[in-house]
């Protein structure tokens, strides 16, 4: 393996972005290739087995026509499903975004009372719960289905005064509770912290599980002698949508605050459904 390769993303849409973004910032030499697949988002309310098909396909993709050194699945739900799968078959370090969100959550709790906001794939997986408990079992943990958010940031409405009403209303049962730490367990969420932060108050640490994994990331290609030995340029990295390139530049472009304007690709969805495979057009 060699380790001046790209580092692979992939999403259901745009949320991983978040994700590449803190990555962009800290590790400033690595190439990045990412791939968002935007035209099957959200995954959320998905088949657990069509998560698993479509989260394969982008990483074969990866491997074969950009031969990635590692694979960030910079997706809460693709995480719960098909992480493990992944890790067996793929012969490169694959890292999701749960576990490291889970042990930060686990870390910063006082009153041991954790909310979790996620997709309802990532919800009814009950992957936060398990890695949570994994981390602290003395903690109690409220997970709360959220998938009109998704909507919204992918809407890129994440700063009206229509989104605060909503998300204040939506959180309004996990802060009865009594939480002081708040998981967003979906790649889009970081977007709207602004109006989540507001609704359960400055009380409540909110966790990017995307941010936390940057972390891994830097520790996994340190312990496994994968730090690229030249300089890229991040003006250099790839962004794929299997959907519309210049909605997905537009909002690519806003979300990581560049000035550059980014190489962004289609990827096109070839085969049925039963034989699915993705090739750059």
């Amino acid at each position: 393996m060699n380790k001046n390769n790209p580092i692979g993303f992939v999403d259901s849409g745009v949320g991983g972005l978040t994700v590449v973004k803190a990555a962009q910032n800290q590790l400033p030499h690595e190439q990045f290739v990412f791939i968002g697949d935007t035209a099957r988002m959200p995954y959320g309310p998905r088949p657990a087995q069509e998560v698993i098909d479509y989260t394969f396909q982008m990483a074969e993709f990866l491997l074969a026509e950009k031969q990635i050194k590692l694979l960030v699945i910079a997706c809460n739900t693709a995480t719960a499903r098909a992480l493990p799968q992944l890790q067996a078959k793929l012969p490169i370090p694959v890292i999701g975004v749960i576990a490291p969100g889970a042990r930060a959550a686990a870390n910063a709790t006082k009153n041991r009372q954790i909310g979790v906001i996620a997709t309802q794939g990532t919800v009814t997986s009950g992957a936060y719960q398990a890695a949570i408990t994994d981390f602290r079992p003395d903690v109690a943990v409220a997970q709360q289905a959220e998938p009109e958010f998704v909507q919204i940031v992918e809407a890129n409405q994440a700063s009206t005064q229509a989104t605060q009403a909503l998300v204040a209303k939506h959180l309004a049962p996990l802060t009865a509770q009594g939480i002081d730490t708040l998981v967003l367990g979906c790649t889009h969420f970081p977007l709207l912290t602004p109006a989540i932060q507001a609704a359960v108050g400055p009380t409540v640490q909110l966790v990017d599980a995307g941010r936390e994994t940057v972390q891994v990331i830097i520790e996994t290609l340190t312990n496994q002698g994968l730090l690229t030995g030249v300089t890229h340029q991040h003006a250099n990295d790839v962004f794929y949508t299997t959907k519309d390139p210049e909605t997905f530049s537009t909002i690519a472009t806003a979300w990581l605050a560049r000035e550059d304007a980014l190489d962004v690709r289609h990827l096109a969805i070839v085969g049925d459904k039963h034989a699915q495979h993705l090739e750059e057009n």
